[in-house]
């Protein structure tokens, strides 16, 4: 048997469709449904059931999941342990962004990551925060920017920055919303942003603390996009606070004083690759950009008990 044909057992047990699990480990699905048959036939056994439902463990299936989990994750450390003695760190990476770069400060920390480690390749990939976060977990980024609540187990990250979040209201509305009340604020024309953003999530933390919804007049997938909607009059929304308050002393639009939505921005990578020189590649580079005060590390587990 070869370590890719456990990987395919591992991923399709994990995924329990076999399409989902080879758009996973970039292999056509007849190539992958090849690598299961080819493991079972050295096995001899049979590892899944196949039903119109997707793919799921059969009883001897159950039983070698955790040995295959183990030889890879060994397999792992070789390969890691291997690096570390020859003192070299290379690799591909694949890390997710939210925002835009400079606000991540993403130049002067790749900057520093090729300065330090030459034989990193990293391609960068825009993504929602919610939707990084899921393909993080699921292994389709190494790691990624992202704003919102504490990361859960199977993650870990870094705490960089605080963040907080105004209402921008159109000036043609600023009389009429500084005396509403919140039921009339729900009311009015809101932009709001994709499902998968942590600025939707944000805005309907906002009026569920109040058993409301907020009218959705538009959205965007971008902030620049959603600041000009804004301040066209086509209705209000949130934004991060310098950008808030920047616009208002532009005259772009009012700001709703009673309203501070708290939130923070993580550097965020899988728990189970924390030893990984790759994914400590990463950190140290990002450790010499955002201060050790500002970045405290936090594992799922820890970031559920705060």
């Amino acid at each position: 048997m070869e370590l890719y044909q456990l990987r395919a057992f591992v991923t399709v047990a994990e995924l329990r469709h076999l399409t989902r699990a080879a758009e996973k480990l970039h292999v056509s699905q007849p190539a992958l449904s090849g690598q299961i048959r080819a493991l079972e036939e050295a096995l001899g056994t049979e590892l899944f059931d196949r039903g119109p439902g997707g793919m799921s463990l059969t009883p001897a299936g159950t039983h070698l999941l955790p040995l295959a989990e183990r030889v890879l994750a060994t397999a792992a450390d070789l390969r890691r342990e291997a690096l570390a003695l020859k003192g070299q760190v290379r690799g591909k990476l694949h890390v997710g962004t939210v925002l835009e770069p400079g606000y991540l400060r993403v130049g002067e920390f790749l900057a520093r990551l090729v300065e330090r480690f030459p034989h990193i390749d990293v391609d960068l990939h825009q993504r929602f925060s919610g939707e990084a976060l899921e393909q993080v977990r699921e292994g389709g980024l190494d790691a990624c920017f992202y704003f919102g609540d504490p990361p859960q187990a199977p993650l870990a990250g870094r705490r960089l920055r605080p963040m907080s979040y105004r209402v921008i209201v159109p000036l043609e509305r600023a009389e009429r919303v500084a005396k509403a009340g919140w039921a009339e604020l729900a009311a009015m024309p809101w932009i709001t942003t994709p499902q998968k953003s942590s600025h939707r999530l944000l805005m309907t933390r906002m009026f569920a603390e109040h058993g409301l919804e907020a009218h959705r007049a538009a959205e965007a997938d971008q902030e620049a996009v959603v600041a000009d909607l804004v301040a066209s009059g086509v209705g209000l929304s949130l934004a991060r606070e310098e950008v808030a308050l920047a616009g208002r002393d532009a005259g772009r639009w009012a700001v709703w004083e009673p309203v501070r939505m708290m939130t923070a921005l993580w550097f965020v990578y899988r728990a189970d690759r924390a030893k990984d020189p790759l994914i400590r590649a990463l950190l140290a580079a990002l450790d010499s950009i955002w201060t050790a005060a500002d970045a405290p590390a936090v594992s799922g587990s820890e970031a559920l008990s705060r």
